[in-house]
């Protein structure tokens, strides 16, 4: 199997602004992201997985812990290219019918939603992903710490909000709540969340979209 790429960001550097700057997406994307992506390959090399999609070794590398490291950046490789869907230019708002209901049935309603997502990002404590995710019939956020994943968890993600300080610092500084709080109000993607509801995730190379 060829190496795992890096696919191109679904907008153009400057297509968050101005809300997120072309000069945090370069460093996230163009540094972070793709350190992550030649780790992975590098260490799928070292354990004979090169064979397998991404994210079947990240389920592996997540069950032994001498693969502690190939899981970590293997899920921060997937992690990454999940959060780049789940925004998108002129994002926002209140999603699809079928998402708002199911938010209002898990959450008793949209604004209650936000709160409760606002409060798990700014209460998390260190580095790691805000996930939305649909266990069974409910959605629920989930607060994961460095690399962690919903897919390891049985857990079907449907938007990932990235709370490691390179995601926002350049433009927010200290402020994470003030980012989550655009996350949600300017950027998410509920097109993509939607799409992912019933997606069954077998490798990087389609995210439902």
């Amino acid at each position: 199997m060829s190496p795992i790429l890096q696919e191109p960001l679904p907008y153009l550097e400057d297509g968050l602004l101005p809300h997120i700057s072309s000069n945090t997406l370069s460093f996230h994307y163009g540094k972070h992201h793709k350190a992550y992506i030649e780790k992975t390959n590098y260490l799928m090399k070292v354990h004979h997985l090169e064979e397998l999609p991404l994210e079947e070794v990240m389920r592996r590398s997540a069950e032994h812990p001498d693969m502690k490291s190939l899981f970590e950046n293997a899920a921060q490789a997937w992690n990454h290219a999940f959060y780049w869907r789940s925004m998108k230019p002129g994002g926002g708002g209140k999603p699809g019918a079928e998402i708002l209901n199911l938010l209002k049935s898990s959450f008793e309603s949209f604004e209650e939603f936000k709160k409760q997502f606002e409060s798990v990002a700014v209460s998390h404590f260190g580095s790691g992903w805000i996930w939305l995710v649909k266990e069974k019939n409910q959605l629920k956020i989930v607060s994961a710490h460095d690399a962690d994943n919903p897919l390891i968890h049985h857990q079907q993600p449907l938007i990932a909000c990235d709370i490691w300080e390179h995601a926002y610092y350049l433009d927010y500084q200290n402020k994470r709540a003030e980012y989550v709080k655009v996350f949600l109000t300017h950027l998410v993607n509920w097109d993509f969340a939607e799409n992912q509801l019933y997606f069954c995730h077998d490798s990087l190379s389609s995210l439902g979209v």
